[in-house]
């Protein structure tokens, strides 16, 4: 990227000022560059003559016409001014920029990838919601955060595998092998009471419904426990094809879909007890069996195997991140949670620790919740079902690109208002309305050159001069930038943004230049301006793409 060639180009320069006297030997710290927040101030900037003044007890206006002095000039800079207390501010070259273009012509849909993961394993978890009913909209926003976040780091170069972990043990599965029970006994005219604090929702009735049409009497017929260990894994089946129905009903593909149960199944969860137990992690304490996280840096000791025998919520988090990292090697592991899940953070991160492992191999991703809305007031209940919300009716209602972009428009740590009017317009007040439609304009820019039998092959770039033409190219050439931003962050909702300023440069660009022009005097300036139309369908599509969401050809 060409911040880091900016970066390389003050290093040296800094080195140079040193060899010759100008400056006194320090050593050089990492170069940052930065986008300025103000027009008007480069291309790009750096504050590091500020950073270096007590070092080289020099005042940072000096230290920077010093380095100035000694900088190369390559062809992508115009300019270098010293500016305010000590900054550097670098303004990139017209012909330089114009040159981008056929850069990314050539690059095609490669364009923007950078090379920052190495191709380190990474996996990223999400969703994972219990397979006890139908996603909701919170589980939509992690649904799209992780898919986005996984996209994000392929770009960025690294293996990405995507997982679903599917919480199919403990107590919540046998309360939920209950209900059933009962909702199945109820369609087949039996008084079968439900549960205390049972699943209630009206899915769960009509999951009871179908199980009786497609089994009969049969649960009714055995042992209790039977029935309702059988009907446990028939309620989990059917839920899992609900889950998986909507998740590709938004185009998110799990490369791997990990049971819970397998984990004391296969040993796994005996493997990590006896290692705890060997490092002196575990003690036995009013009948239960505690994992000691205060000794690693948790809040509080948290119970692996409760009182009664049967394991805790924790007991399988830290098998099944054993699993991750002792055995599927992962070198790095990103989980996508709910605000519910907060609490939580400080134990897995002492976990890692009582395992071996280094907790910075480990990301935990928690979002904030998500109010739904329709023209202002609050939406609690389905029109439906008279209960939950669930993704399903959501996506319907406004389709599934208007829930992936308003899903991850907000920073993950910010509560969000979902307004389904709002993303249902067709009109520039919709946000996701006015970037497809930037893509779909330039569609339509390019089959009518091609009506007309304008070719942009062959089209000189360097005739792209105008202000509006250069601003645009400026714009495509931050997606690398924001590739990058996004990944080390773990922050996908930069895309939404960078996706609304480039449609929104392209739109001033469309009004301000006319591109296909009948007039043959301005045959070139054509042939270059479908190049840089093209150049921004490539990036515009890719950010979708990024965001997963369709490009439309035509609106």
């Amino acid at each position: 990227m060409i911040k880091d060639e900016i970066a390389e180009l003050v290093h040296h320069a800094i080195e140079e000022a040193q060899k010759r006297g100008a400056l006194p030997t320090f050593d050089i710290p990492k170069i940052p560059v930065e986008r300025p927040k103000q027009e008007g101030h480069g291309d790009f900037a750096t504050p590091v003559c500020l950073q270096l003044a007590s070092s080289a007890r020099m005042a940072p206006v000096r230290i920077a016409q010093a380095i100035v002095e000694h900088l190369a000039h390559p062809d992508y800079l115009d300019s270098v001014e010293v500016a305010g207390p000590g900054y550097m501010n670098f303004v990139l070259s017209t012909r330089w920029l114009a040159q981008q273009v056929e850069v990314i012509l050539r690059a095609g849909e490669r364009y923007g990838d950078i090379d920052l993961g190495k191709r380190r394993k990474v996996q990223v978890e999400f969703i994972s919601a219990n397979p006890t009913g139908p996603l909701h909209i919170g589980s939509g926003r992690n649904a799209v955060v992780g898919d986005v976040l996984a996209n994000v780091l392929v770009a960025a170069g690294y293996d990405v595998q995507r997982e679903y972990y599917v919480n199919d043990a403990g107590t919540q599965m046998g309360l939920f092998a209950e209900s059933l029970y009962a909702r199945y006994a109820q369609a087949l005219g039996q008084d079968e009471p439900m549960p205390e604090g049972g699943y209630q929702g009206s899915y769960m009735v009509a999951m009871g419904q179908r199980a009786a049409r497609e089994y009969g009497r049969r649960f009714l017929d055995m042992e209790r426990s039977e029935a309702l260990k059988a009907l446990g894994d028939i309620g989990l089946k059917y839920t899992l094809e609900s889950i998986q129905a909507d998740v590709a009903l938004m185009g998110i593909h799990f490369d791997h879909w990990f049971s819970e149960r397998t984990l004391y199944e296969d040993g796994t969860f005996d493997r990590v007890m006896a290692l705890l137990r060997e490092r002196n992690y575990i003690v036995e304490r009013d009948g239960a069996v505690w994992f000691t996280a205060t000794a690693l840096g948790g809040d509080k000791d948290e119970v692996i195997i409760r009182s009664g025998g049967a394991p805790g919520y924790f007991a399988s988090d830290i098998a099944y991140h054993y699993d991750k990292f002792v055995r599927r090697g992962f070198d790095w592991v990103i989980d996508v949670w709910g605000a519910d899940h907060q609490g939580h953070v400080p134990r897995m991160y002492a976990m890692m620790r009582a395992l071996g492992l280094d907790p910075k191999r480990l990301s935990i991703i928690i979002y904030q919740l998500v109010t739904l809305k329709r023209g202002g007031e609050v939406v609690r209940l389905s029109k439906r079902t008279g209960d939950m919300i669930t993704l399903r009716e959501v996506l319907e209602d406004v389709g599934v690109d208007a829930v992936r972009f308003f899903l991850l428009s907000r920073a993950v740590e910010s509560q969000m208002d979902f307004d389904l009017e709002l993303a249902k317009e067709h009109s520039n007040e919709n946000p996701v309305y006015y970037i497809q439609y930037a893509h779909a304009r330039i569609s339509s820019i390019l089959r009518v050159a091609q009506e007309r039998g304008l070719e942009s092959d062959g089209g000189d770039v360097s005739l792209l001069s105008h202000p509006m033409e250069l601003a645009l190219i400026r714009r495509m050439l931050m997606l690398p930038e924001v590739i990058e931003l996004a990944a080390t962050n773990l922050a996908p909702h930069h895309l939404a943004a960078y996706a609304l300023d480039l449609a929104s440069q392209f739109h001033v660009f469309y009004r301000d230049c006319r591109v296909v022009s009948s007039d043959p005097a301005d045959y070139e300036l054509t042939r270059a301006r479908l190049k840089l139309v093209r150049a921004a369908k490539i990036v515009l599509a890719k950010t979708l793409r990024l965001m997963g969401m369709s490009a439309p050809e035509q609106m």
